[in-house]
């Protein structure tokens, strides 16, 4: 069973077609990036498979049914830009939130049961803790840890109730390019050693260049799905916009793509926030 299928996908916002005829399938264990400008409906696309945006056209199914029966085996990190420093909730703290952020109302007398429950929750959030490499400052206030540091704790947070599918909506915006390469290298072993399906939104490929299994390319209203060689050259990407794209390679093996209709654009350039 394919963990996410869309079947010529389509979503409308506000009477804007944001995106149609997409199809994907993406496989337990799969590392996929979704790419593209700001405004191609990245963030779109992982709320439509969140079953938080409704399709205009097409079908979409997670684990088989529909969108918003599997929540409950996804694992979600919405795009954030980190905590103010003033933040004292320790790592541990914001980790157990995953676990306990749906829980309402005073506590009542806890049973056996329910203590069995609590110490097996406790041995979850420690094993997420070392599985992300956070143990060492898991008991500090996040609002003094560094931004790697705190992704990781999210990651952490997404990861707690044992999903099966983990969407991180740029993970690594905010970041310095050795954290991000060093996020992206913890991704890629979480969904191999785990077989977890992750579904990453990035503006730039280059920190995920080798750690990838596929990507999705937004543009033009339109998807191409295929390795990031397949994907990002300057055939496809001038067909997808239909207008002329150029995809350099830097001596450093760094992608540049030039030549977008929106502005020449460079992976990793921060736009405004987009649909």
């Amino acid at each position: 069973m394919s963990v996410v299928e869309l079947r010529d996908a389509a979503v409308r916002l506000g009477g804007r077609l944001v995106f149609s005829g997409v199809d994907l399938n993406v496989q337990t264990g799969e590392f996929l990036a979704v790419l593209g400008p700001n405004g191609a409906g990245k963030s779109t696309l992982m709320r439509a498979i969140l079953g938080l945006v409704p399709l205009a056209a097409g079908r979409a199914t997670v684990f088989g049914g529909t969108p918003a029966r599997a929540r409950g085996w996804i694992g979600y990190l919405p795009q954030r830009s980190g905590f103010d420093r003033a933040t004292r909730l320790r790592g541990v703290d914001l980790v157990r939130l995953g676990v306990d952020g749906t829980r309402w109302g005073v506590p009542l007398p806890v049973s056996a049961v329910a203590r069995e429950r609590r110490r097996s929750e406790r041995d979850r959030v420690d094993r997420v803790i070392e599985m992300v490499g956070a143990a060492a400052y898991a008991h500090r206030p996040v609002g003094e840890l560094s931004g790697g540091e705190q992704q990781r704790l999210l990651i952490a947070q997404a990861l707690v109730r044992t999903p099966q599918l983990l969407i991180l909506d740029e993970p690594l915006d905010s970041l310095d390019l050795p954290n991000q390469v060093a996020v992206a290298a913890l991704i890629r072993r979480i969904a191999t050693d785990e077989q977890i399906a992750v579904m990453l939104v990035a503006h730039d490929v280059n920190p995920l260049l080798g750690y990838l299994d596929r990507v999705v390319y937004l543009g033009g209203g339109h998807a191409l799905t295929g390795s990031v060689d397949e994907v990002i050259t300057a055939p496809k990407l001038t067909a997808l916009y239909g207008s002329p794209v150029e995809v350099l390679r830097t001596r450093d093996d760094r992608l540049v793509v030039v030549g977008l209709p929106e502005a020449p654009h460079h992976h990793g350039h921060r736009h405004d926030e987009e649909p």
